[in-house]
């Protein structure tokens, strides 16, 4: 058996922008739906959405096969949380709250075998590995990680030229809910020096040469930050998407009372 090659490390190196979907339902169905809608990559959030170790395990096995690559973003970026998530077959990370350039250091050496890393050998429990299936897993696997680091605080905006910089670190994706509310616009991710930050910050990720990502569910949004070049954008979340079209069917039928509107004869 081989090595799976990451898809979306892969399609980063393309001039293309890569839109995506972000997960926050975390039911197989869903991962199953959200695989078969046509998007360039998925995002399993387990920072904000309620997944546990094993509910993001078997969204990674629901996503499989479909020709869609998945992201997994861990609550926090920590050495044992890398490991496990790396361990149950995440190629791409995309780790939350990368302020400093030492922090984003830490995290290529948890990703990562030695001698470039410290990610501790387990193959023979781990799905990444088949279960010591693959053969030469452990020389191998370091080509396919692809490490993203979130800049979503003025301090990471501040550090952005230094933690692009770092070797190891494949790309940035900047949050513009978080930014804004650093920013003192919170709840404002369109505010103008907000989208003027995130813009700024685009170019310099991709100046260094590293792949440049950000989420904007608003579709001007988006396409103002694709037309700059950004190299990833997530366009939508599932469970907003789902609420929205729900309250949109339910306004239809209903009063604001939720009751049935009745017709008149």
């Amino acid at each position: 058996m081989k090595l799976p090659k990451n898809k979306f490390k892969q399609a980063l190196k393309s001039n293309k922008t890569q839109f995506g979907l972000w997960m926050g339902l975390p039911d197989t169905i869903c991962a199953e739906i959200g695989a078969g809608a046509g998007f360039d990559w998925l995002l399993i959030d387990a920072e904000h959405a309620p997944y546990d170790l094993r509910g993001i395990q078997s969204h990674l096995q629901a996503i499989a096969p479909y020709d869609v690559p998945a992201i997994v973003r861990p609550p926090e970026g920590t050495t044992a949380s890398i490991k496990q998530l790396l361990d149950i077959g995440a190629q791409t990370l995309l780790i939350p709250m990368v302020n400093t350039a030492e922090q984003a250091k830490q995290l290529v050496k948890d990703s990562l075998y030695p001698p470039q890393g410290i990610r501790g050998l387990g193959t023979s429990m781990a799905r990444a590995a088949h279960w010591n299936g693959i053969e030469g897993y452990l020389q191998k696997a370091n080509d396919e990680i692809c490490l993203i680091v979130q800049a979503e605080t003025k301090q990471a905006i501040d550090n952005l030229q230094e933690i692009v910089n770092i070797e190891g670190v494949h790309g940035v994706f900047i949050g513009p809910s978080d930014l804004s509310a650093s920013m003192g616009y919170v709840g404002n991710p369109g505010h103008p020096e907000v989208v003027a930050a995130v813009e700024k910050g685009i170019k310099t990720i991709l100046k260094a040469g590293k792949a440049a990502g950000v989420l904007a569910v608003d579709k001007t949004l988006a396409e103002g930050y694709a037309a700059i070049g950004a190299s990833f954008v997530g366009v939508g979340v599932d469970a907003s998407l789902l609420a929205t079209s729900l309250r949109n069917l339910a306004s239809q039928y209903c009063d604001e009372d939720g009751k049935e509107i009745t017709a008149s004869y």
